[in-house]
């Protein structure tokens, strides 16, 4: 079913790049070019700046009205920053670091703390922080192992005690800075620290060569999982964290659940924003079952994001989050039920390069000077419901992630099918999550069984995820709990801390964090706040 290797491959010949980057299409001909706000920087940050989005000087609606029926769409539809543009921006591109500090400069009131802020001087800047110093450091936190490392965004709260950790982990092939919206709001709730962490071999961490040596299909995904999830347990050993809540986002769910089961005794709550992998597909399970035909995932790539957050709610998500509790529960329960917006055929190309691994973003790299042309592709959708300087910066960043040595974003095809249907789906072991065995770290100390923890997922009202995957998922966790209750020890019995639910934000997307940060950051602080209570209580206690 697998084929599991990295691949390179080469370009055509009939493909030369340099004809390409001297053409100019009719979009980009006589559009002006945007640029990019002058950033502060010291002599030791890269001056260099990026050419940005060409400014489209036609709306949709006039581009429909002014085209006959059936239009046959541009290329500069589809990539709108230019040939021209992009080969000045991959010439002049900022590096990896310039640009996660420049989307670290849309967070309002944090302070990078180093040694030019220090005393007095970050005394001033607080004075304009109505919750006093809030500051942030950014670290490369080295783990065991050749070329391993782990970019880390730590940020606290001055002079204040804190006592819960939050966590936040991104999606495939992203970076922290997508967080930049999140950072400041969840860092208002007083006793805790946050950090954000870019994954092994992904955003601006250390990106060794990734490889499996596994054979058999299940001991391929264990490997898989595990080569994200060890560098996460190190690095909490490394920081001297005893218990964390932790938030995951798409891949980055996936992953915080399989850590839950292979670390347990370490999380307080697991925070799962539209995580890919819930439902269960046979075709994506079954090798003996061809791969899947059809996916949602390709919405990733065509919704607008400006409509989903500006415009009423559409597609059978919005509908099912409204409908009453019973048909909640009836659709869970049927994983048919279609929740998301209309699937798609997943193209044969897209299959076989899938099963080679093929990387996306490789194609990105052997584009070279046309690189930030295909990356604009994505971005224009993603970003477009910002400001013009925040959707130029996030671009300048998303193209220094995607362009970076190939690593950790080979893993794809061993834990998901075409589609983005998981090989080992989260469905069949979530009611599992917070019941594992704690190992003792002495021989004096006995073994003791998890009693759960609350877990929540959330879904954005217009997500590609299957929001019913969730509903189910919550059921299971629900019947586990039921379970426990009536089957564990006494003791078990007292500490039973197991929940879990469903929260859907509106006017948002999969990248609900950034599509509607406003409900999303209520949320998310409403359960840190939960949490720390509980914490504070069990404190009280002794227990």
């Amino acid at each position: 079913m697998l084929k599991t290797s990295p691949t390179t491959f080469l370009l055509p010949k009939r493909l030369k790049l340099a004809p390409l980057v001297a053409r100019r299409d009719p979009d980009s001909a006589t559009g002006p070019t945007s640029s990019l706000s002058t950033l502060s920087s010291d002599a030791s940050q890269d001056h260099r700046q990026p050419i940005l989005f060409p400014s489209h000087h036609r709306t949709m609606s006039q581009s429909r009205s002014d085209s006959p029926p059936r239009p046959q769409r541009t290329m500069g539809a589809y990539f709108p920053l230019g040939y021209k543009e992009a080969a000045q921006q991959w010439w002049t591109s900022l590096s990896a670091r310039q640009a996660e500090r420049n989307v670290l400069s849309y967070v309002p009131f944090l302070r990078e703390a180093t040694a030019e802020t220090a005393g007095s001087q970050l005394q001033d800047l607080a004075k304009s922080d109505p919750l006093g110093q809030r500051t942030w450091r950014s670290s490369m936190v080295a783990l065991p192992g050749k070329n391993r490392a782990l970019n880390e965004l730590s940020i606290e709260r001055v002079g204040e005690q804190a006592d819960d950790t939050l966590v936040m982990l991104h999606g495939y092939g992203a970076g922290l800075g997508f967080f930049y919206k999140n950072f400041e709001p969840l860092s208002r709730a007083p006793g805790w620290k946050l950090y954000a962490l870019d994954m092994l071999g992904m955003g601006n961490s250390a990106r060794p060569n990734f490889k499996i040596h596994a054979k058999d299909p299940k001991d391929k995904i264990a490997e898989a999982e595990g080569w994200f999830i060890d560098a996460l347990e190190e690095w909490r050993k490394v920081r001297n964290i005893e218990k964390f809540t932790l938030l995951g986002h798409s891949l980055g769910g996936y992953l915080a659940v399989s850590y839950a089961l292979k670390y347990p005794g370490r999380l307080n709550k697991l925070i799962l924003a539209s995580p890919v992998g819930i439902p269960e597909d046979p075709w994506a399970v079954n090798a003996a079952m061809p791969e899947p035909e059809e996916s949602t995932m390709g919405n990733e790539f065509t919704q607008d994001q400006e409509s989903i957050v500006s415009g009423e709610p559409a597609g059978a998500n919005a509908t099912f989050v409204r409908a009453p509790a019973a048909d909640k529960k009836a659709a869970a329960s049927n994983p048919n039920t279609s929740t998301t917006p209309p699937k798609r055929p997943i193209p044969s190309w897209l299959s076989w390069l899938w099963d080679a691994n093929v990387s996306p973003f490789s194609i990105i790299r052997l584009a070279g000077p046309l690189g930030p042309r295909f990356v604009s592709g994505w971005t224009f959708r993603r970003f477009n419901h910002l400001p013009a300087d925040e959707k130029e910066v996030l671009h300048a960043y998303s193209y220094s992630l995607f362009s970076q040595k190939g690593s950790g974003e080979y893993v794809l095809p061993y834990l998901l099918a075409p589609g983005a249907y998981a090989r080992n789906p989260v469905i069949n072991r979530i009611q599992e999550v917070g019941r594992q065995v704690v190992r003792p770290e002495t021989d004096t100390t006995p073994a003791v069984r998890e009693t759960g923890f609350p877990i929540v997922f959330l879904y954005g009202e217009n997500d590609w995820m299957d929001v019913a995957g969730g509903y189910a998922a919550e059921e299971k966790i629900k019947q586990r709990v039921v379970k426990a209750l009536l089957h564990g020890t006494e003791e078990e019995k007292r500490r039973e801390n197991g929940s879990a639910k469903v929260l859907v934000v509106r006017k948002a997307g999969h990248h609900l964090y950034l599509d509607n940060p406003d409900e999303f950051n209520d949320m998310i602080v409403k359960e840190m706040e939960d949490t720390r209570q509980r914490g504070l209580r069990e404190r009280g206690n002794g227990a």
